[in-house]
């Protein structure tokens, strides 16, 4: 059996009265504010200078630094930990949303839609039926409705845009104003 040396309790009890606030403060800015991950990071951190005791015995005048470093890597990889998983869905989120396999909900998302199409103009229907229904390239409905490839973009990029805002909740999220194409009037 092998024993692992580790910090003297007194040695850390004393190390996180002198440092505890400030690390605590130092991992909620880290954190954005989340208290939880926050005083979950300083206690990982703690529990690493407990099994680390050459640490205490460093060149510095200070603990601090060495405290900081690590938390701010513990901070680094729990985040990066948790960008690699997929997010989480509450059950709330799941009540609502439909089963799939009922018709009912499919039958009336396919009414809103025909609604909703039907209610742009001819000129924008044309363009995504040909596209969308027809399954046709920009420039095959180009071809077809005789008009240049650029118009059928741009009257597809509007007549989807309307159809966002008409669509109870199938609405794109919106681009930043800069990245966004010139103003101008629909085609």
């Amino acid at each position: 059996m092998t024993t692992t040396a580790t910090t003297d309790e007194r040695a850390l009890e004393a190390l996180q009265r002198e440092h505890g606030a400030a690390l605590h403060s130092f991992l909620l800015n880290l954190t954005y504010g989340d208290r939880q991950r926050a005083e979950d990071l300083v206690q990982e951190t703690l529990v690493r200078a407990w099994l680390h005791p050459e640490a205490f015995h460093g060149p510095y005048e200070s603990m601090r630094p060495w405290l900081f470093t690590v938390a701010r890597r513990l901070a680094i990889d729990a985040r990066r930990s948790r960008m690699a998983r997929p997010t989480e869905i509450g059950d709330d989120l799941l009540a609502a949303t439909p089963d799939p396999a009922d018709a009912t909900e499919s039958a009336v998302a396919a009414l809103d839609v025909r609604a909703a199409v039907r209610g742009l103009s001819p000129e924008h229907r044309a363009v995504l039926e040909r596209i969308y229904f027809h399954g046709l390239t920009v420039k095959e409905a180009a071809d077809d409705l005789g008009i240049p490839a650029g118009t059928v973009k741009s009257r597809s990029h509007y007549a989807l845009r309307t159809l966002s805002g008409c669509l109870p909740g199938y609405s794109r999220p919106r681009r930043h104003a800069l990245s966004s194409p010139a103003a101008g009037t629909p085609q």
